[in-house]
């Protein structure tokens, strides 16, 4: 069975009904950082049924993000409208859905996903025993904090991580500097990254991230 993410706006009766199904279930609020924080899963339901405004937005975001998860919508009758492929989902389910449909397009999408395996070179190589980095053959300046976290999103390719998020993970939950820290360390090594500055992406209101395809691209240039 899959262990699904449902981002909703408000505690939902139906992430009860996924659990009867023997899926397992994690409720997130639409909000960016909650979702950047959630649980890993298989799946995410995505509810678009109260305010597709704003689940657009979340959409939006996931897309941004290189979310590497496929996404089901959750919609009524009268929003398949306004549903087309710029939302990047895999699927959809009509909110009047019955169990028995809910349950396939859950095992479906989730057995489409595990089938899926891609793997990019992004040409950065690092050397955990002599604290070395280096990118397409070119060894990096890099200080301690700054080896670190650059080994921290290369260990996690794709994965956004908010600013909070890697303090805790890179600079320690003891550490009592402020989050510009890692914008000013971003920033250091984007500019230590050369041409491959872009193998740090930002997701805007959200954090940062290792984007793999950007390594590839430039190697193919």
């Amino acid at each position: 069975m899959a262990t699904v993410l449902f981002i909703t706006p408000s505690k939902d009766a139906l992430a009860s009904q996924f659990e009867l199904l023997g899926h397992s279930v994690t409720q997130v609020a639409q909000d960016a950082a909650e979702i950047a924080n959630a649980k890993s899963h298989d799946i995410t339901v995505l509810d678009c049924r109260e305010d597709l405004v704003s689940a657009r937005g979340i959409a939006r975001i996931l897309i941004a993000a290189a979310w590497d998860r496929p996404v089901i919508l959750l919609v009524p009758d009268q929003a398949l409208a306004v549903i087309t492929p710029e939302w990047g989902a895999a699927d959809f389910i009509l909110a009047n859905a019955s169990l028995a449909e809910i349950d396939a397009r859950l095992r479906l999408v989730a057995g489409k996903g595990q089938t899926q395996t891609v793997k990019i070179q992004t040409g950065l190589v690092i050397d955990e025993v002599s604290y070395t980095a280096k990118i397409n053959g070119r060894t990096l300046d890099l200080t301690f904090k700054e080896f670190e976290l650059l080994r921290h999103l290369n260990d996690n390719p794709s994965r956004v991580f908010t600013r909070e998020q890697l303090l805790s993970e890179v600079w320690g939950y003891d550490y009592f500097g402020g989050t510009r820290t890692v914008d000013v360390h971003i920033r250091r090594l984007r500019a230590k990254l050369g041409e491959l500055e872009s193998l740090i992406g930002t997701v805007r209101n959200v954090g940062y991230r290792l984007d793999p395809s950007q390594g590839a691209a430039s190697e193919e240039n």
